[in-house]
């Protein structure tokens, strides 16, 4: 999925006004649709933890669909209705020139929400029953469906590449969403027993157990925007907005790794010798994560990345050069926040993971705060480093979170 981000950037920085468009990707588009998924995506953990029988997938697909329908009249509301220049103006102050393609585009994402809900309900039963290959497998459709629209839309059409990158993640996203419904059914009648002896979920205990995990990624993405927000109202806007998504871009690539590693860590903790061989596997994959965008950000790569592979503009390639030598921690942090936020609900004690983002928000929110008020040079080498100071510290609260959890489990 990592690569997913580079290579709409790579194509919509090759169409007509590069920057408008990135930009408008950047500082709108995409950070608005994460924003307002933001409490569905740990579906994919929940049901890795909670899809113990084929009663217990029913109900977690009830609540998905009640979620996903309601996030996705949010989504409609911002984009189909005046509330997008509330936003768009009044929250975020990004500029005029990228309010027309930004509304476009989000209003072409109506079905993000629901389909990552669909699919990341679905991928947490493949994974935790031994199918984690076909989650693989769908990714790989996900990415050759978006390569395929973005190549029919610079070759056939006119549209803007904010247009023609929306389309192509919606519809790669939708045909994931597909797949993985398609696959999980053998799972279902085939694996998945009538019953067990689990607790039988309830819509109380769910929403006890979900809640603090909705929370998380709720309170992180909305960084996106407030990262816009701020970087907005610093030097350099324009040039800082159009960089953002291709830096972005390549940190979540190599943080994807860590990401992954949560749903590891939940499905395998369990296992005998399953800690001591995670906390092994996180160790080494930290250092090589963290080696790979050194390798990036200290070396000529940087320049080739950003200038050939991104297609960026000299200007826009030296500022995503030099931000990305600030975020070397990034995918590093990443894979010890997953071991520990991983651990946490293999505990079933997720409040410290809601906790730990909290001090993560409010230390990023008081950074980009300030740096409206101090920044003198361009808004994205402050903005990096806000995100990162905050990571780390999240990161410690977590490790303090699981030290306690582990003191009274052994």
């Amino acid at each position: 999925m990592g690569i997913e981000s580079p290579t709409l950037t790579a194509f919509v920085a090759r169409m007509a006004l590069p920057e408008i468009n990135l930009a408008a990707w950047g500082s709108l588009i995409y950070p608005i649709s994460l924003a307002v998924e933001g409490p569905i995506i740990m579906l994919l953990a929940a049901s890795t933890a909670l899809a113990t029988d084929k009663i217990a997938y029913r109900k977690l697909f009830k609540y998905m669909v009640v979620m996903s329908l309601v996030l996705t009249a949010i989504h409609v509301l911002i984009a189909f209705t005046p509330l997008f220049y509330v936003v768009a103006n009044g929250l975020l102050k990004v500029p005029v020139a990228l309010h027309e393609p930004g509304r476009i585009g989000l209003q072409i994402m109506t079905p993000w929400t629901i389909m990552i809900a669909w699919r990341r309900l679905n991928q947490g039963v493949m994974i935790k029953y031994g199918n984690s290959q076909s989650v693989a497998l769908g990714t790989v459709i996900r990415l050759i469906t978006l390569v395929s629209v973005l190549f029919f839309g610079i070759t056939y059409t006119d549209w803007s590449g904010a247009k023609v990158g929306a389309v192509a993640v919606a519809i790669s996203v939708t045909m994931e969403a597909i797949f993985a419904h398609f696959i999980v059914q053998n799972i279902l009648y085939k694996t998945l027993p009538p019953s067990s002896d689990a607790k039988p979920i309830t819509l109380k205990s769910f929403t006890h157990f979900y809640l603090p995990l909705a929370m998380t990624p709720l309170m992180t993405l909305l960084i996106h925007p407030a990262g816009a927000a701020g970087m907005s109202r610093m030097p350099d806007t324009l040039a800082s907005l159009a960089s953002w998504p291709v830096v972005y871009g390549l940190i979540f690539l190599t943080r994807g790794f860590g990401f992954a590693f949560n749903e590891v860590v939940v499905s395998m903790a369990g296992k005998p010798s399953g800690k001591i061989q995670l906390q092994r596997f996180a160790r080494i994959l930290a250092i090589v994560t963290m080696a790979m965008m050194a390798m990036v950000a200290l070396t000529p790569l940087g320049e080739i990345w950003f200038s050939r592979i991104s297609g960026l503009s000299p200007e826009l390639t030296h500022l995503s050069s030099v931000t990305v030598m600030f975020a070397i921690l990034m995918p590093g942090y990443q894979v010890y926040q997953s071991w520990y936020g991983g651990m946490l609900v293999h505990h079933h004690k997720t409040r410290g993971i809601s906790e730990a983002v909290l001090v993560y928000v409010s230390m990023a929110l008081f950074g980009l705060w300030l740096g409206t008020k101090l920044a003198t040079f361009p808004g994205i080498y402050w903005t990096i480093n806000v995100f990162v100071i905050s990571g780390v510290c999240q990161t410690f609260f977590l490790r303090y979170r699981y030290k306690r959890i582990k003191l009274i489990h052994g």
